[in-house]
């Protein structure tokens, strides 16, 4: 009787301990979900965004250039400069100080976002994917891009590995959840 009674304690123990740790990230992720998503001025520039540079009197500069996998780009005339991690107004003056070392006198530079980079879409959704990012964009908006869910998809959750992270979070699909720019989305199968 009493090994009985020890080990339904211990099982009491553990099934709490699943329910503490289980609240505790619904409470990170659900904190997550509701992270505004980024806007044109907010947004932190990484590989694969495609920048619309305007240099004002200087039409050889101007035009579009691809950030690259070391988070540089290239500018005639400035040369690599270091855009990953920085917003478009920092980005514009990184390239003003470039080119006011060279041949450019006083150079206007405008920067804005041409193309975000790309999210991905797998798992059980009829077309997974890599599909091109656009401001506002959610969870669900990914899902049908990706041509809906299959009938093997859970549909009352998701898992998001942020461009950086190291692991998925979890997020309910209650709520509208942002997609970055970036992510990686997961849509998994359910349990019957």
């Amino acid at each position: 009787m009493q090994r009985r009674s020890t080990y339904a304690v211990g099982l009491s123990l553990l099934l709490a301990l699943i329910v503490l740790a289980g609240s505790g990230i619904a409470v990170s992720a659900q904190q997550q979900a509701s992270m505004p998503p980024p806007t044109a001025t907010s947004y932190v520039l990484g590989p694969n965004d495609r920048v619309r540079v305007k240099v004002y009197g200087e039409p050889d500069i101007t035009g579009e250039y691809e950030i690259d996998s070391n988070g540089q780009v290239s500018i005639p005339l400035a040369g690599r400069v270091r855009a990953e991690g920085l917003t478009t107004k920092q980005l514009e003056r990184a390239i003003t100080s470039a080119l006011a070392k060279g041949i450019v006198r006083d150079p206007r530079v405008n920067v804005e976002v041409a193309l975000f980079r790309p999210y991905y879409i797998l798992g059980e959704v009829k077309k997974g994917g890599e599909y091109p990012y656009r401001l506002g964009l959610t969870v669900m908006d990914a899902v049908a891009s990706a041509g809906g869910f299959t009938y093997r998809a859970n549909e009352s959750k998701v898992y998001v590995q942020r461009a950086g992270a190291s692991a998925e979070q979890v997020y309910s699909l209650d709520t509208p959840v942002p997609v970055f720019p970036g992510d990686n989305i997961r849509i998994p199968e359910r349990w019957f």
